[in-house]
């Protein structure tokens, strides 16, 4: 296990790449570029470019050209198989130095990178490595002397532009499947997370992937991730970031080529504790994770909770002594809580909700404040409100950050009420141990996961995504590879 100074060595010994990587190597794309800091220190880490309109043509034509040659698309599904896993296997063996370009880049802690985002990341390319030879296409029931087949074709170019929250993992939930079926993809990370989408850039051509199959482009969101959005020669746009942004997305489809758009987008997700949890300090450590884990910064963050009167005030205190196990640290300290938030604007919004929240008369139980640490104040305590009303702001729209909204409830039909009361479906969950209930809740909750007896259950074999403003669509499970394939009628008189 490493130590504090192990990780503080690797992080002065990282290669932070800073133009973009199209073709199979890395190039020179754009006149202008933005600055990456380390939100937990605030020093200035690298100036990336901008990859701008120049850019998104030089790597969507490089992309369409390798996808035309059928080097990668046309390829056997046992060449894509064995080069995916080669490729997860190298993702593990630089695992380390991957966590390391998360953690300096948007602050969160380098273990939770390691240990899990990249673990998870490798084991997302081998299933979907594994899986694309056992996916059949089909033959229709046709008249004699017909043979009607149904074929499952890769589509082209994927666009796909991720959040800074997960780099690695949202690289892999967006780019595994696509590849996997045959696609050429263009990604663009969050103009706060570039290095570790540029360093995987390179390791898949390391891998034998052919060039000009995984292509990365860093740059603002108004100049690169628009150039992509409105590129008229790439097919899908997969997208995981703000429901503002997804909305401009779907207008760049309409403005372009009608590109199929997949959003998965905000959250504000309600955890249910009823008074018959088997355990309600348990239901409480879970309450925690789902709120102050990375920062509070997960789209389906359970960042409402919905506790039943007879057993509230006891709740909120078991919640509000977990605040402690998540003191916000040096993200390259194992024994910090929690790491930085991403950048000092986006601190100042989290900070806002909270000076809104005392403002609507909430109570705050813990936290609430900004912390400095050295030279950076992208800082902010585990945060709990009680008693926050349903139509304040706190309750209903997300935060991003490690403030958590508890509300009470007298009844399960006013619970659920609240629950759905919400312009975002992404997930839930639901603590009782009533059976009945838990059938109950679960059908009724308009959510993509409900969890019970836990908080935001998902896996590699589960489908992720939500209904109303979180978006459509689906990432994980074989239910992804539906968006970057298209379904070919080829029918055969003889």
């Amino acid at each position: 296990m490493r130590t504090h100074q192990d990780w503080i060595e690797l992080a002065a010994e990282a290669t932070l790449h800073t133009r973009s990587f199209i073709g199979g190597r890395f190039v020179e794309t754009g006149e202008a570029a933005f600055e990456n800091r380390n939100p937990a220190t605030g020093a200035l880490l690298s100036e990336v470019a901008d990859a701008g309109q120049e850019g998104i043509d030089a790597a969507v034509r490089a992309a369409r050209s390798t996808y035309e040659s059928g080097v990668w698309s046309r390829a056997g599904v046992a060449f894509r198989r064995e080069r995916l896993l080669r490729f997860a296997d190298l993702l593990a063996e630089h695992s380390a130095e991957l966590a390391v370009l998360d953690s300096l880049d948007m602050g969160k802690r380098v273990v939770d990178a390691h240990d899990l985002d990249l673990p998870f990341s490798v084991n997302l390319f081998r299933y979907y490595a594994e899986a694309i030879d056992k996916i059949n296409d089909e033959v229709a029931p046709t008249p004699p002397g017909t043979l009607g087949l149904v074929r499952r074709v890769p589509l082209g170019v994927v666009g796909a532009v991720i959040p800074w929250n997960y780099p690695v993992d949202m690289l892999a939930w967006k780019a595994a499947p696509a590849m996997a079926a045959g696609n050429c993809v263009v990604l663009k990370p969050a103009e706060q997370s570039p290095s570790s989408a540029l360093r995987i850039a390179e390791l898949a051509v390391e891998a034998g992937i052919p060039e000009g199959v995984l292509n990365v482009v860093p740059g603002l969101g108004e100049t690169t991730g628009r150039a992509l959005g409105l590129h008229p020669d790439v097919d899908v746009l997969a997208f995981t970031g703000s429901t503002q942004v997804g909305r401009l997305f779907l207008q760049y489809a309409g403005q372009s080529n009608l590109k199929q758009v997949w959003l998965e987008c905000g959250g504000k997700s309600p955890h249910l504790v009823f008074a018959d949890a088997e355990d309600l300090a348990t239901t409480a450590k879970q309450t925690a994770l789902g709120i102050w884990f990375n920062q509070g910064a997960v789209c389906s963050a359970h960042s409402r909770v919905l506790v039943e009167r007879s057993v509230h005030e006891e709740f909120v205190s078991l919640v509000a002594a977990e605040a402690a196990a998540y003191t916000p640290g040096d993200p390259l300290d194992p024994a910090a809580g929690m790491g930085a938030i991403v950048s000092t604007e986006q601190t100042d919004q989290v900070m806002a909700f909270v000076d809104g929240a005392r403002a609507s008369g909430a109570r705050l139980v813990t936290g609430g404040e900004r912390l400095t640490r050295g030279d950076s104040d992208c800082y902010v305590q585990p945060t709990v409100f009680d008693d926050v009303d349903p139509t304040s702001a706190l309750a209903r729209e997300e935060v991003f950050g490690p403030v958590l909204a508890v509300t009470p409830f007298d009844s399960e039909e006013q619970a659920v009420a609240l629950a759905n009361d919400s312009a975002y479906g992404l997930a839930a969950s639901v603590a009782t141990s009533n059976l009945s209930r838990a059938h109950r809740l679960t059908d009724q909750i308009h959510a993509g996961t409900v969890t019970v007896n836990g908080v935001d259950a998902f896996s590699a074999w589960t489908p992720f995504g939500g209904f109303k403003g979180s978006g459509f669509g689906r990432d994980l499970s074989l239910h992804a590879l539906d968006k970057y394939v298209g379904l070919k009628t080829v029918w055969i008189n003889h």
